[in-house]
């Protein structure tokens, strides 16, 4: 038996009834296929991904910066999105085919496929819509087990791509660049909303304070004005969450 191991990353590494008026008729996909106008499908693209490469799925939210102000998202980092951004992905990985492993960082989601995996035929528009559709409409199923007292005010949307890589190595690399962006933008982030929520600066002050900093600069802000050591942040937030499956 397999079950998703969620885990903190420790390394670089959604019937139309037909009116009872009218009547219609259903014609079999086989009778279609016969017919004359079956060369339209000449017009399809081939968008098989290439053979023995990792498909990789990545899933970003669409305007979550204003999805986030809606709903009173936390600031900088909410914990109850980040859970539910992962309840999601763990719905994507049991429900969908030959997911081996899975990194989400803020509004952002991967699912690797098996170097081998022959599902839908490698088509890389089957890969990108299955798993966008599961995982935006989980995001609406499982809203109200982490925001109880905030209504979902409209439907919320990701946008998806499919990247091959061809060798380990180069999977290892893009899951170390997607947990080196989840850094940088969370050092950044939590800085800039201290000087806001802490030292009452306007946005404008804040970014202009940090302008031009580097990490070190970052850290030292956090320590010696507001007491944090940005090491003691929760892991979630600053390295962000991997699932892999584990045998039990």
């Amino acid at each position: 038996m397999w079950t998703i191991n969620t885990a903190i990353v420790a390394s670089r590494v959604v019937s139309a009834v037909a009116p009872s008026c009218r009547r219609f008729s259903v014609i079999s996909r086989g009778v279609m296929a016969k017919s004359k106008f079956e060369y339209v499908r000449d017009f399809e693209m081939d968008d098989t991904c290439l053979a023995h490469c990792w498909v990789v799925v990545r899933l970003d939210g669409r305007n979550f910066h204003r999805f986030a102000e809606k709903h009173n998202f936390t600031k900088p980092n909410d914990s109850r999105a980040l859970e539910l951004m992962t309840r999601c992905a763990q719905t994507v990985m049991t429900q969908l085919e030959d997911i081996v492993m899975a990194y989400g960082q803020s509004d952002e989601y991967s699912f690797i496929f098996k170097r081998k995996s022959n599902w839908f035929r490698r088509r890389a528009s089957k890969f990108m819509t299955n798993v966008a559709s599961q995982f935006a409409s989980s995001y609406v199923f499982y809203w109200k087990d982490y925001f109880k007292d905030q209504d979902l005010l409209y439907p919320p949307a990701f946008d998806g791509r499919v990247v091959v890589y061809p060798s380990n190595q180069t999977l290892k690399d893009y899951l170390s660049w997607r947990q080196a962006d989840c850094h940088i933008n969370n050092l950044y982030n939590t800085v800039f909303w201290m000087l806001i929520q802490r030292s009452k600066l306007t946005p404008a002050q804040a970014q202009e304070r940090l302008q031009g900093t580097l990490a070190a600069d970052k850290n030292e802000i956090l320590f010696s004005e507001y007491n944090v050591n940005y090491n003691n942040e929760p892991p979630m937030f600053r390295k962000g969450t991997v699932m892999i499956w584990k045998k039990v």
